[in-house]
């Protein structure tokens, strides 16, 4: 019985990138279904695209992961199998992989792709998504080799990291976090969880004090966009379980400046507070 793909890259959909990869899984495992996971992500965003995969995968059937995401193709850096509870996951190591096998239990076994059974030759090293990455992915969907068959063991503990901020205290009475990703909608995912903010006193239905830039602005925890007026700045807990910043109809990174990694610190409201609260609300 064949295992299902779940395709994720960078390499947009453009040009021919995607469907190549698409053909070559067809070419060796015609059986093996392949979900598009995304493509979209910015160039060479390992953490990006990590993140994605973490969001994604409690989702995504279970089966064989394909995450292609690699500014290093062509380097030293290696290119890895690694069975997790959850599947094979096939890719770069460069931290892509490490938060998802993480997130799904860890691995238990891990090895170089270095068979040349199962390459494509190629006089060139800028597509390793086609020649080294599908044919392992769809080898092993469909059950033609083992782990062991497809390269060298290495360590598990020996994969890539990829270290990602965690919310601090900001020696103020609030938290301290971090933008994780702006999604197309212009919502900000962060690093906050919702405990998080109960821990300072903060509560559903009631106002947050968000700081970024040294600026405070004030927007109420609330469970759908349609909560607020047009255009006016709120707090949730996004499809991801994290704490959000957005605006209903409009985009929170626009009614403040967010963008990846920007830092943000979540506070209860005092209304002494000394720093600048500007109004949140489109004209």
């Amino acid at each position: 019985m064949s295992l299902p793909i779940s395709f994720l890259s960078d390499f947009g959909l453009d040009d021919e990138f995607v469907g190549v990869v698409h053909g070559v899984i067809a070419k060796l495992a015609p059986e093996v279904r392949v979900i598009d996971v995304g493509h979209r992500f910015p160039r060479g965003d390992v953490r990006a695209a990590a993140l994605a995969l973490v969001r994604a995968v409690q989702y995504l059937p279970e089966g064989v992961l394909l995450a292609v995401v690699d500014p290093g193709v062509g380097t030293d850096r290696r290119a890895l199998a690694v069975r997790t509870p959850w599947g094979p996951m096939v890719g770069p190591d460069n931290g892509l992989l490490a938060p998802v096998a993480a997130f799904v239990g860890g691995a238990d076994l891990a090895v170089s792709l270095d068979a040349e059974a199962f390459r494509i030759p190629s006089e060139g090293e800028t597509f390793w998504g086609r020649d080294v990455f599908a044919p392992a992915a769809a080898v092993l969907a469909s059950g033609e080799a083992t782990f062991e068959e497809l390269g060298t063991p290495v360590d598990p503990a020996s994969i890539v990291p990829l270290l990602l901020p965690l919310p601090e205290p900001d020696g103020e009475g609030g938290i301290l976090g971090e933008v994780l990703w702006i999604d197309r909608f212009g919502n900000a995912e962060t690093n906050v969880g919702p405990d998080d903010l109960r821990a300072l006193g903060c509560a559903p239905g009631e106002p947050v004090e968000i700081v970024v830039a040294g600026v405070a602005h004030e927007a109420p925890w609330v469970t759908a966009y349609g909560d607020v007026g047009p255009g006016e700045l709120l707090v949730h807990v996004d499809s991801a379980g994290q704490i959000a910043i957005a605006a209903n109809g409009g985009r929170a990174d626009e009614l403040l400046p967010l963008a990846e990694r920007t830092a943000v610190v979540f506070r209860r409201p005092a209304r002494r507070r000394s720093l600048e609260v500007r109004p949140s609300v489109t004209a």
